[in-house]
């Protein structure tokens, strides 16, 4: 059960993170942004990121195998990655049209998901 909350716990942090340093870009395309000095599109990301960390410190405190969790760090680094840019690859298909997915974009997935497979092979 630890193994489905870590990574429950990671597809929600991600998505905060991907609109924490992707989101003000499409704040940019909407002209909601346009005006807004640096520090203050640092400063609204940094505010989102802030829900990322909120779930990502204990999911990978649940998570690791020296607190009871199913995964050690190689693991859980591993399923981050993938989970990071599989969400991101959601989100901007969906917001930012335009962004098209590319057979490239996909054979990068299947890298990926071998990297899963290898890094659980015992």
């Amino acid at each position: 059960m630890k193994g489905f909350w870590t990574v429950l716990m990671l597809v929600f942090s991600n998505v905060f993170m991907t609109f924490a340093w992707y989101g003000h870009l499409k704040l940019q395309e909407m002209k909601i942004s346009t005006g807004w000095p640096l520090i203050l599109i640092i400063l609204f990301s940094w505010g989102i990121a802030f829900f990322e960390y909120c779930l990502t410190v204990p999911a990978n405190r649940i998570g690791f195998i020296d607190n009871g969790g199913p995964f050690n760090l190689m693991q859980l680094k591993v399923i981050q990655e993938v989970i990071s840019l599989t969400i991101f690859t959601v989100i901007v298909t969906f917001l930012f049209k335009g962004q098209a997915l590319q057979w490239n974009h996909l054979a990068a997935f299947v890298c990926l998901v071998l990297a899963v497979f290898f890094v659980f092979l015992k």
